[in-house]
């Protein structure tokens, strides 16, 4: 691949900034709004990085970006295909190919989120990789974007912690062999990915319990069922969560609910109007 284009990088993050909305990611407008699209502070947020940096690439006088911050910004963005490859070849790097697990979120998927305001939603890429929140799930499992995009991994936090220490995921000794299983279906799907080969390495190094299911050579998938999270104020929430099958993607919808009149629904009422606010001791 040729070198970095810094000129035209800075100009495609600067005029695509400009054209997402703040309501198309979630984020209020306010009053005193000056610039249009995003704010760089707000941009540094969304693809979890840190300001400065945003800064220097829109300047173009910034380091060369890796894949994972390529990828990141491109979610924030909402990048089409097209324009995310763009983006990434005017970066110095080889956009990502049928080799790789799909790491970019449809724009219409990202709309998706935007509707789903009243339940929880998280979007993981094929080894369980959180690819993109909508408020009420940030408000319930953390906020993601605090968290550096390789560490956004709901099976590395479960094997690893700590993460956010709210593991969105059921317990119970089933659920754990699904998730490694999960992961050696992701490896003969994508067996050149190299971050999928990273993360497994790191699992079986830190983990003796994922070390010792994936000896068992078994494959698996995501299944909804009951989960149960423990917040930090409101305390342990058990939900349903449903999960839907983005088949082109290899891409899963968590979607977390709760039956009518159990303790679930007030929790996430509750939650809808505080957001990411912490409550006062």
């Amino acid at each position: 691949m040729r070198g970095v284009d810094r000129a035209e990088l800075a100009a495609v993050l600067r005029t695509a900034r400009a054209r997402v909305k703040p309501a198309d990611v979630g984020l209020p407008a306010g009053r005193r709004r000056q610039v249009p699209g995003l704010r760089r502070e707000e941009l540094a947020q969304l693809a979890g990085v840190g300001v400065d940096y945003v800064i220097r690439l829109e300047q173009g006088r910034g380091p060369k970006p890796s894949p994972q911050v390529l990828g990141a910004l491109a979610r924030a963005l909402r990048l089409t295909d097209d324009d995310r490859d763009t983006l990434f070849r005017l970066a110095g790097s080889a956009p990502p190919g049928t080799g790789g697990v799909p790491m970019h979120v449809r724009p219409g998927l990202l709309r998706l989120l935007d509707r789903m305001s009243d339940l929880p939603v998280l979007v993981l890429s094929a080894k369980s990789d959180v690819l993109a929140w909508n408020p009420l799930a940030a408000a319930l499992f953390g906020d993601f974007s605090t968290m550096p995009p390789a560490e956004r991994n709901l099976i590395r936090q479960r094997f690893l912690g700590p993460g956010l220490g709210r593991i969105p995921l059921p317990p119970d000794s089933d659920s754990a062999a699904d998730c490694v299983g999960c992961l050696r279906t992701a490896r003969a799907r994508y067996p050149d990915d190299r971050d999928l080969t990273r993360l497994i390495a790191d699992l079986r190094r830190g983990s003796a319990r994922f070390d010792e299911l994936w000896r068992a050579a078994r494959s698996g998938r995501l299944r909804g069922g009951s989960a149960t999270v423990h917040h930090p104020q409101l305390g342990r929430i058990t939900l349903d969560c449903d999960v839907l099958q983005e088949r082109d993607t290899d891409q899963a919808v968590l979607v977390y609910s709760a039956p009518p009149g159990t303790p679930g629904v007030s929790a996430l009422e509750l939650l809808r109007v505080t957001g990411l606010e912490r409550f006062a001791p």
